[in-house]
């Protein structure tokens, strides 16, 4: 379980995040949505303990991040919006580095890696230099990653992003069989079709506060829309 209680972030002059608090449960995905510009990736770096939040606090499975942070990320998965890889590693060294990381022996790796290749199918990419993958390739490198250590909570910021149809059929059915298993998403998109169809509770962000929360079924009700993507932006227009 993530929590996040009242989260503010300044940058300079611009405050990104004012007020954000949200609990995301496991056994369930949570949407987080907002408008670019929204807060939606400062406040989820806070979670991941790549910010410091100027005032509120993140816990993750009751582990205070602020106060823990080795032992928090231990138990979190990340996909960050632009992946994060190293053109010049393949896959192989990919994981490895990052394994070696969260502290598993070569035992443990080496079972963590056949395990998520599997999971994934991404045997023919395993031992090719990520440089010139697709991004569908590379979003799987990038999930490989966040799974290795096995971690009960995952964040993923805009996954989809630039994947192609299969790519991001794989992608959905993955996260559906995570949440069946019990893990703890929080999920970012700007795709209303996919929040839609994957999110169990959707967090709405706009101008660094929380402008609503609920099922995408309850603020389609709230608003009187049946569709949610006309529901967001009611929702975001009558905030503003």
């Amino acid at each position: 379980m993530i929590h996040a209680e009242q989260l503010a972030k300044r940058f300079g002059k611009v405050q990104a995040v004012q007020d954000v608090s949200f609990e995301a449960p496991d056994g369930a995905i949570t949407g987080l949505l907002g408008p670019n510009g929204a807060g939606k990736t400062t406040a989820m770096r806070c979670v991941e303990g790549l910010l410091k939040p100027d005032t509120g606090h993140v816990t993750i499975d009751d582990i205070r991040v602020a106060r823990q942070p080795r032992a928090a990320r231990r138990r979190l998965g990340v996909l960050p919006d632009q992946f994060g890889l190293y053109s010049r590693l393949t896959t192989r060294e990919h994981l490895a580095y990052f394994g070696r990381l969260h502290g598993l022996d070569r035992q443990a790796l080496n079972a963590a890696i056949d395990s998520v290749v599997s999971q994934l199918h991404i045997d023919d990419l395993l031992d090719r230099r990520v440089e010139g993958f697709s991004a569908g390739e590379r979003m799987k490198v990038g999930l490989a990653r966040a799974l290795l250590h096995s971690p009960q909570n995952l964040v993923l910021d805009e996954p989809t992003r630039g994947l192609d149809v299969m790519s991001t059929r794989s992608l959905r059915d993955l996260l559906r069989s995570l949440r069946t298993a019990g893990r703890c998403i929080v999920f970012s998109s700007h795709v209303m079709q996919e929040v839609e169809e994957l999110c169990d509770h959707l967090v709405i962000v706009g101008d660094g506060v929380v402008k609503a929360a609920g099922s995408p079924a309850e603020l389609c009700r709230q608003t009187g829309h049946t569709r949610l993507e006309d529901a967001f932006v009611q929702l975001i227009e009558a905030a503003a």
